[in-house]
């Protein structure tokens, strides 16, 4: 090995180390080491895509795994391109569905596609992000440039892709659109000279097209770079919306905060992998600690006061990580929701149901059996309880306040 080689090999292993942390497959490896060594001695940076069909307007810390791992490829120097897919959503991924997706309108594509950088902007560096649209060579390519592009792969290789597999097999219908749209993710590749691709573990058949057709067209192809599922607040399933156990990145600080600490230990070490930015040396020397007997919710707390910050700012991640040890011990926030109602006296159902704080007369009465709901700091264990008028501090469960003027 050469001298010049020797120095190239520290920064280059470093890179790996870093695209490597919390991914699922690099592919091929071999492949993106020559990237790297070539970048570092040209001092050229790689360009690195992240395509995202706006079809929903909120993100959740789930579908920030892949934006991080942006992050710190961009802070290693890197050319990031963020494409929101306006033409491709039109057609619908097909990805993990057993039927076909309707597709958007362009009001709700672009509509979306603003609330879904606006609130990536918030992980990536909005400056050193090169913002690009589908479209820009989707639609010019006509129906004669997508007859040739179809060209370019066989039926049997789409077949071969699970989903469509299983469809076929079930007598599911599968539409002729729906074999456009990884040929279409594809060629985004050929039209962006894309280095790297990133994407779930999901979007690995998608990922690969882009590769074989920039082979297609004479280009040296990508590499593909997949990340994991994040698991959920439950630890069992993947982060999803439907299933409850999901952090969206526009909840409040406080919120936020205090779900991050309510995740079990075995999963807190997951989401240092894969949500952290604090090196992998440090995160391992964190977990000495907690395996030496320090106490893990020290741990959890930094997770949780760095992920706030990252989205509301460190002031703000203070401040929520000072109320929730005031909850903690009991304590009465500074900042609570105020109430009004009438109707003194008022039996205390009514009154969580009128305020909102319980939505029925039935999670009332649980609430009280499971001595969940405080007035004034003193625990409530009589159902029948009725108020006069006055004002009230009314605590449900661990995090939910309100100060209740009640009136005749």
């Amino acid at each position: 090995m050469t001298d010049e080689n020797l120095s190239l090999e520290e920064p280059v292993a470093q890179a790996l180390a870093v695209t490597r942390r919390g991914c699922d497959e690099l592919i091929p490896e071999a492949d993106w080491i020559a990237k790297l060594r070539r970048s570092i001695k040209t001092q050229t940076p790689l360009r690195i895509k992240l395509g995202l069909d706006p079809t929903a307007p909120d993100i959740h810390l789930g579908h920030t795994v892949v934006l991080n791992k942006m992050r710190q490829l961009q802070d290693l120097g890197h050319q990031v391109i963020f494409l929101i897919g306006d033409f491709t959503t039109m057609i619908g991924d097909p990805s993990g569905r057993n039927s076909t997706r309707p597709p958007l309108t362009r009001e709700q594509i672009e509509a979306n596609a603003q609330t879904y950088y606006r609130q990536a902007s918030l992980v990536l560096d909005p400056a050193k992000t090169e913002i690009r649209y589908n479209s820009e060579w989707s639609d010019p390519l006509g129906a004669r440039g997508l007859i040739q592009l179809a060209s370019r792969y066989t039926v049997a290789r789409m077949m071969e892709r699970n989903d469509f597999h299983q469809r076929f097999s079930a007598g599911q219908s599968i539409s002729i659109h729906e074999f456009l749209y990884p040929l279409m993710q594809g060629y985004d590749s050929v039209a962006l000279k894309a280095d790297l691709e990133l994407g779930g573990t999901d979007q690995k058949f998608n990922l690969l097209m882009g590769r074989h057709l920039q082979q297609e067209y004479g280009q040296e192809p990508q590499c593909i770079l997949t990340m994991p599922l994040l698991e959920g607040l439950d630890g069992v399933d993947k982060m999803s919306k439907s299933k409850n156990n999901y952090i969206g990145i526009s909840e409040s600080a406080n919120t936020m905060f205090a779900k991050v600490l309510s995740i079990s230990d075995e999963l807190m070490w997951r989401w240092y992998l894969l949500l952290s930015f604090v090196p992998l040396d440090a995160v391992e020397a964190l977990q000495r600690e907690v395996a030496g007997g320090r106490n893990p919710k020290d741990a959890k707390a930094l997770l949780a006061r760095e992920i706030t910050a990252r989205f509301h700012g460190a002031a703000a991640a203070e401040a929520a990580a000072a109320d929730f040890e005031l909850r903690a011990r009991g304590g009465v926030p500074d900042e609570i929701e105020e109430r009004q109602v009438s109707g003194a006296p008022l039996g205390i159902g009514a009154l969580l149901r009128q305020t909102g704080l319980a939505p029925s007369a039935s999670e009332a009465n649980r609430l009280i059996d499971g001595r969940g709901v405080k007035i004034d700091g003193a625990p409530v264990s009589d159902r029948g309880l009725k108020l006069d008028a006055g004002i009230y501090v009314i605590q449900v469960g661990k995090r939910r306040f309100a100060r209740v003027t009640l009136t005749a």
